[in-house]
């Protein structure tokens, strides 16, 4: 299994970027996928998922109403489209998988840096 998380960079406070993780090495409609960042001297936190299907989604509510989770499961691949961006979302993003009946993600991508400036 492999994730290629990309799209990370630097951008001004309010700016936006949008973060793709493609995977390959299983059957992408099967898992689900979550985004996750950690930032400097931080532990890694959640930050947001979404279904096999797409159906459902959850967000940390320090992201809520600004970033947006999506897939296409015809491209295995998974996008975060982050808007309004803020220092504090200066972090590493990495994007994860777990299978839709299991109870952890399991396969994890390299991160993306988002370096977000004041």
């Amino acid at each position: 299994v492999q994730l290629q998380a990309s799209g990370g960079g630097l951008v001004q406070a309010g700016g936006y970027l949008r973060l793709s993780c493609a995977a390959s090495g299983l059957t992408f409609s099967n898992y689900n996928m979550g985004w996750f960042r950690q930032a400097p001297g931080k532990e890694r936190e959640f930050v947001t998922s979404i279904s096999w299907s797409g159906g459902t989604t959850y967000y940390v509510d320090s992201v809520k109403g600004r970033f947006t989770i999506s897939r296409d499961n015809a491209k295995n691949t998974v996008f975060l489209q982050m808007n309004s961006l803020k220092p504090e979302d200066t972090a590493v993003y990495y994007c994860a998988a777990k299978f839709k009946g299991g109870v952890r993600y399991d396969n994890w991508g390299q991160g993306t840096l988002v370096t977000v400036s004041s």
